[in-house]
């Protein structure tokens, strides 16, 4: 075993995982959002709103507005993995824009709203038969501009 590979792999891994759900969430594509979290995994949205388990996770992102258009710049990502205990600590930086998918499509892309926001992401990651998978998810608000 060669645990500072092992290890360089995880972290390679987790850091994935976190742009997975960064896409997942911004193609719509619910499902695959939540089978990146563990059967109970918890995801505690900025406004506080605990959702637990995958059917909870998919039912609260499909109920959002369809017409809206998201994009989620991933950053500063840290990831510190415990071999040992199969788990791992994710924390990253995101900045968020949206707009809406009825806006007409133009070179340049579509109108993006007025309000812009920068946020955290802190993840309690866990390797499960599945690969790694998020075990909790806290992400708040830090910045936003209007």
């Amino acid at each position: 075993m060669n645990t500072a590979l092992d290890t360089l792999v995880a972290e390679a891994a987790c850091r994935d995982l976190v742009l997975a759900a960064a896409d997942a969430v911004d193609s719509r594509d619910f499902l695959a959002f939540a089978d990146l979290f563990e059967m109970r995994g918890v995801l505690v949205r900025p406004d506080g709103t605990e959702l637990v388990g995958r059917p909870a996770i998919v039912a609260a992102y499909a109920a959002r507005d369809p017409e809206r258009l998201t994009r989620h710049l991933v950053s500063n990502q840290r990831v510190r993995v415990d071999l040992a205990a199969g788990t791992a600590q994710a924390a990253c930086t995101v900045l968020l824009w949206s707009g809406r998918h009825s806006d007409a499509s133009t070179p340049r892309g579509r109108p993006a709203d007025a309000l812009q926001q920068v946020g955290e992401i802190r993840d309690l990651l866990a390797k499960t038969p599945e690969g790694w998978r998020i075990r909790r998810r806290e992400a708040w608000f830090t910045l936003f501009r209007s």
